[in-house]
């Protein structure tokens, strides 16, 4: 995946097919997408693409809602619209800019759209190995100090791996 692709996530899908998060559903809804979020988070600044994640308000009133978390987009669905509108529309509008779209969803009709357009497709369990695979790499070059601000960055070695990671979550936007 390239810096200017873009990864629209239908995220009560992936809630549902995570088993951390499907557990997380059980303590309530607001964990676990905080939690999708920052996992979304962590793979967007180690991936460098932009992460656009879609809940699906349709059956809640309201005029559905757009913002910021960690640095992803995330949108809430207006009444009556369901996340699959929201991503096609989406797909339509960023594929016409000459980017790579990748749709993450394991509904099958939903794939199927994506695909027609031109956008490719991740089923949950392969975003969730993408994402496992972005977090080991990660750690192993923030152990190793790989990167150029690592070898310039004198503390980097006095510094453990927990603080560092925090400070790397922290470049990247994630508050928490």
């Amino acid at each position: 995946m390239r810096r200017q692709d873009v990864l629209l996530v239908d995220g009560y899908n992936m809630i549902g097919a995570w088993p951390e998060l499907d557990r997380l559903k059980e303590e309530g809804l607001e964990e676990a997408r905080d939690r999708l979020l920052t996992m979304l988070a962590d793979y967007q600044g180690f991936t460098g693409m932009q992460v656009i994640v879609i809940f699906d308000a349709h059956r809640v009133p309201g005029h559905g809602a757009t913002y910021k978390q960690y640095k992803l987009t995330v949108i809430y669905t207006r009444e009556k619209e369901t996340a699959d509108e929201v991503v096609e529309r989406l797909v339509g509008e960023l594929k016409q800019r000459g980017r790579e779209i990748y749709v993450a969803t394991s509904d099958m009709a939903e794939q199927h759209m994506a695909f027609g357009k031109g956008a490719l497709r991740l089923s949950a369990r392969e975003l969730l190995i993408e994402l496992g695979q972005s977090r080991k790499e990660l750690e192993q070059t923030l152990k190793s100090g790989e990167t150029a601000s690592a070898k310039r960055n004198p503390l980097d070695d006095v510094l453990s791996l927990d603080v560092r990671t925090r400070l790397e979550r922290l470049r990247r936007g994630d508050k928490s």
